[in-house]
């Protein structure tokens, strides 16, 4: 998960403000480049994504491939869109049971790492996809920022706006949780050493609901 950018109300559905409603027929070929990325990353990681392949695994033209994403960083951070997502449908039907908020935050973002740890080659390509996008996929990676907050003001629970100390709370929630997630995945840090941060992080919930 990135940083925060664009504030996020909860239960809201983030969408690209300047994107066209797609027909029935392109969200299916757009659902099938997706699988088709996430599969070759779950096989092969970063490296194993090449953009004429995804062509050929979704069955679309290379030609096609490109207009829905210009590149493979566009088209990874859009998997990673994706793939939060599901997780967020999975949260609504099985919501953290935690009493306090912060561990509500914590229990959910580990489900997200686990989510993460089952899969590490496709966790890796779109981490990396994400630490390698420049101004051009800035839309991508807001989208995907502001369904990382929604995820989290939906485990904080709140009734009504977030206050800007909260918002500022989320924020470094969401910077330890993804440079946590880039120390694992380079071998420098363990599960538990993981699990301890991002709980301790989480603490920053409390501080703002004194």
């Amino acid at each position: 998960m990135p940083t925060q950018s664009t504030p996020q109300t909860p239960h809201t559905p983030p969408s690209p403000a300047a994107s066209p409603p797609r027909t029935e027929r392109q969200e299916e070929r757009r659902r099938r480049i997706l699988h088709a990325s996430a599969k070759l990353a779950r096989r092969g990681g970063f490296d194993a994504v090449q953009m004429r392949e995804v062509a050929e695994t979704s069955n679309v033209a290379l030609g096609t491939l490109y207009r829905y994403f210009p590149s493979k960083i566009h088209l990874l951070v859009a998997t990673m869109h994706d793939q939060l997502q599901h997780l967020h449908a999975t949260l609504h039907k099985r919501p953290p049971a935690e009493e306090q908020a912060s561990a509500r935050v914590a229990e959910t973002l580990m489900r997200a790492f686990r989510a993460m740890q089952r899969e590490p080659h496709l966790a890796d390509a779109m981490v990396r996809a994400l630490t390698f996008a420049d101004r051009s996929v800035s839309p991508e990676v807001d989208t995907v920022s502001r369904l990382t907050t929604a995820i989290v003001l939906d485990a904080m629970g709140l009734e009504g706006q977030p206050t800007p100390e909260q918002l500022s709370a989320v924020r470094v929630i969401e910077h330890t949780w993804h440079s946590a997630l880039i120390t694992w995945l380079s071998g420098r840090a363990s599960i538990a050493q993981v699990k301890i941060d991002i709980e301790t992080v989480c603490r920053l919930i409390d501080v703002t609901e004194a």
